[in-house]
């Protein structure tokens, strides 16, 4: 072969129409070693990892695997070659079982009919390999996230892959969980795969790889050994720039009760139980827990997406119902999503239509939507959130991860809410954008506005949050008040309640 490299990627360019996306990008990957690839939301990492599987086709620069030249034209070819991807927003058929998700276009077949027997088998082997507890023959829109992205990482390896990309595999996962994943990078490293790990988590990137590659503004800006790097000098690498606090001052003052939540408790088990608390006008209330925890459960009882058993919701003193979204955000609530792919954007429709989706009746002009006012508003999210795109009518699908949070972060705020309800608003987005949505959060509880944010990034709920809810099987296991007692050993402490068994 000549080369100690199983992949070579090299001058890299991409356009779209107003954008150029990658200029001169390159990454080599070493056989039986993992490469983690680091940049800012829109630096171009995606789009060279779809420059590599087929999905785009490069304009400028050559790909080479083992030695030899290659360009695909979707990623069947990829995949036939032994380069496989795990995406960050997982594409799977929900109504399947997990092993017709792991073999879909490849079924075993016996006679010329699909070989169950065989599949349930061969399932059970990868799974077995990789120390994956989860029954083959389950729905897969019945597992939870952080299983589901276990199944998905074990297609890709069902392909006995050279080349593995993880884009943000660990943004759903719990810290056990992440070393369960660690332990199957190391067993494939062992193998001789060469792995490329996208991830935003700092601690990660120096834990898990071997080498790096940061990219900035679609251009490869450096390569260097992991051993060699600090967490300081990524971020400087990354933006260009020292960034010197993770997290903004808190500047925000705490006002009276906005909200009082009683007894709160879902319809359908398994949910969130018998929950209170209160919510102060500029207070940020962080809700921590594990996976499985039910936090996400109860924003979506607040906000009237599930439905609702027992309990009060009293706002400004007086008892209110959200028994659905739009009854939610007539009573000044806005919900962001976990999932911003499957709950969040209408991929297909532009930055507009997106901005302005939760506020249209505020555009009607005599039957008519003002399509100046939507201009003019899609204009004002662009601008404050600092969302890199080409321009208003650009499908907001072809933005980065983090640029389509901001936009959606937007909208929200075009409903001059009183309550937000935030859940996971910085997952798979960049260190440098992460601040600016920090800020933002800051920003908002200045104005009085009552914020409760739900995260895995217990760093994140002590950076920036006044209280912390710790949730564990569904119930409130405490509430934290980060300016008097936990100041030091908050971490600990979360991880206390969150383990509570109640």
């Amino acid at each position: 072969m000549g080369t100690e490299y199983v992949l070579e990627m090299e001058g890299i360019e991409k356009k779209f129409p107003g954008v150029k996306a990658l200029d001169g990008a390159q990454l080599m990957l070493r056989k039986g070693t993992v490469h983690s690839l680091m940049g800012e939301n829109g630096a171009g990492k995606s789009t060279l990892m779809k420059c590599l599987f087929g999905i785009y086709q490069e304009d400028a620069g050559s790909i080479k695997i083992e030695g030899t030249e290659i360009r695909f034209d979707n990623p069947k070819q990829a995949l036939d070659h032994g380069v496989a991807m795990v995406h960050q927003e997982l594409n799977q058929v929900l109504r399947r079982s997990v092993m017709e998700n792991i073999w879909l276009g490849r079924f075993p077949k016996k006679m010329g009919f699909i070989d169950h027997e065989k599949m349930y088998e061969d399932t059970l082997e990868v799974f077995k390999d990789l120390n994956i507890e989860v029954d083959p023959k389950m729905l897969i829109g019945k597992l939870s996230v952080s299983q589901r992205q276990m199944v998905e990482i074990a297609k890709a390896v069902s392909y006995n892959a050279k080349i593995l990309v993880l884009d943000e595999p660990t943004s759903s996962l719990t810290k056990q969980e992440v070393e369960h994943l660690f332990g199957i990078i190391n067993r494939l490293r062992q193998r001789g795969v060469g792995m490329i790990y996208i991830s935003h988590k700092m601690e990660e990137i120096l834990q898990i790889s071997d080498d790096v590659t940061v990219m900035r503004d679609g251009k490869w800006i450096a390569t260097k050994q992991a051993k060699d790097l600090t967490t300081d000098e990524i971020i400087k690498l990354m933006v260009g720039r020292s960034l010197t606090n993770r997290f903004p001052p808190k500047t925000n003052e705490i006002g009276d009760v906005l909200l009082e939540v009683k007894g709160l408790t879902g319809k359908y088990m398994p949910t969130c139980m018998d929950v209170s608390f209160n919510l102060h006008k500029g207070e940020i209330l962080g809700i921590a827990g594990l996976v499985g925890s039910k936090r996400t459960e109860l924003l979506e009882t607040l906000f009237g997406t599930a439905h609702k058993e027992k309990g009060e919701v009293i706002l400004h003193g007086k008892p209110i119902k959200n028994r659905n979204a739009k009854e939610a955000i007539k009573n000044g609530f806005a919900l962001l999503t976990e999932e911003r792919r499957a709950t969040g954007i209408i991929p297909l429709q532009s930055i507009i239509f997106n901005s302005v989706l939760a506020n249209l009746s505020a555009y009607k002009k005599r039957g008519f939507l003002s399509d100046k006012k939507m201009e003019e508003d899609t204009t004002w999210v662009i601008d404050s959130m600092k969302v890199k795109t080409p321009s208003s009518k650009t499908h907001i699908k072809s933005l980065s991860g983090g640029n389509q949070q901001k936009v959606i972060i937007g909208r929200w705020l075009l409903t001059s809410p009183e309550v937000l309800l935030l859940d996971e608003p910085t997952r798979g987005i960049d260190v440098g954008a992460k601040y600016e949505i920090y800020q933002l959060i800051i920003d908002l509880a200045n104005k009085g506005k009552g914020i409760v944010m739900v995260s895995s990034e217990m760093p994140e709920l002590i950076g920036i949050c006044d209280r912390i809810l710790v949730m564990s099987n569904g119930k409130v296991a405490g509430i934290l008040d980060m300016k008097k007692d936990y100041a030091g050993n908050a971490q600990e402490e979360i991880m206390r309640l969150a383990a509570k068994y109640i």
